[in-house]
């Protein structure tokens, strides 16, 4: 039996390239203010990305909200939303001035329980519903939260986003700025200009700069076995990588997207798959877990190579 390398355990310099940060972005040609949580020593791969979200994203709110508050805070609601908003358990709101804050309904952590805050930078408007119980959220100059559309904590939004009606935006979120979404996210990072602006699901992923997923595009993020097995007795996901097979540290891992690549309208990834820069997937197309690109097309192409099967209709009186 082959060995099996634990990829989180490796130091950099064995991480072989189809895991490599740089592999997938550009920092360079396209900066991002959360680059950082990339170059910490801890990220020695996309994958260790992957499963340092949600703590760099709670570290960052508690650093960075209590400073923002006193250099930026203009109005601070505690417990309570304007026009008489269904408000349930404990919670603070920092707004900024210019900011709108009219969401559906907000939650908060039971008495007793040190709250959370939503903080809402200039510009920026809420009028979704608002879940403070787990987490802190950050919402960046100018973003939009449509009413219709829900965010959990711990999360971070950056500047000039579209938050849509039916956005479902789960924690342990960093995202970018200027991007679209309408979709279920959990775990994961947008880079600057990624798009993920109509109804599917992407967990367990990165997403680099203007990365687009089409209508109903959804990356799996759990084998289908494993989703059958008791959550504690799951296997942990493996690649085989330049002839050597790693553990990837845990039994989730969606799509690791990178810096332009695009995915077609209903195409599914499975877990475990990794596009390099511009790579374009055709609509309609399963894409298998492995690593591909940069620069292809991968096309689902049925009628010309012969792939769907076609046989006479039987008449429809038997």
């Amino acid at each position: 039996m082959a060995e099996v390398i634990d990829l989180l355990k490796i130091p950099a310099s064995q991480v072989p390239a189809p895991f490599r940060v740089e592999t997938y972005f550009d920092f360079k040609a396209h900066p991002f203010l959360h680059e950082a949580f990339f170059r910490d020593p801890k990220v020695t791969s996309v994958v260790a990305a992957v499963r340092a979200i949600g703590g760099y994203v709670k570290d960052w709110l508690a650093r960075n909200l209590p400073r923002l508050e006193k250099e930026k805070g203009d109005i601070i609601l505690t417990d309570s939303a304007p026009n008489g908003t269904p408000c349930c358990g404990r919670f603070r709101v920092v707004l900024e001035k210019g900011a709108t804050f009219a969401p559906a309904a907000v939650f908060g952590v039971a008495a007793g329980k040190t709250p959370s805050t939503l903080h809402v930078a200039a510009g920026a408007s809420v009028y979704g519903d608002v879940y403070l119980d787990e987490g802190s959220i950050y919402i960046g100059e100018g973003t939009k939260v449509e009413r219709g559309a829900a965010i959990k904590g711990p999360t971070i939004i950056g500047r000039k986003n579209d938050i849509r009606m039916g956005a479902y935006l789960r924690g342990s979120l960093l995202i970018g700025d200027e991007g679209t979404f309408r979709g279920e996210l959990k775990n994961v990072v947008m880079l600057d200009k990624a798009n993920f602006p109509h109804p599917s699901y992407v967990g367990d992923s990165l997403c680099g700069y203007m990365s687009h997923f089409g209508n109903q595009a959804t990356a799996a993020n759990l084998g289908i076995f494993e989703g059958v097995r008791d959550p504690a007795k799951r296997k942990n996901l493996r690649m085989k990588c330049e002839g050597k097979v790693y553990d990837l540290g845990g039994p989730k891992l969606g799509i690791i997207l990178g810096d332009f690549s695009q995915v077609g309208c209903n195409s599914v990834s499975d877990p475990g798959t990794f596009l390099a820069p511009y790579t374009i997937v055709y609509q309609l197309t399963r894409i298998n877990k492995g690593f591909y690109g940069p620069n292809v097309l991968i096309k689902n192409k049925p009628m010309e190579h012969g792939v769907v099967e076609i046989v006479p209709l039987t008449s429809l009186e038997d």
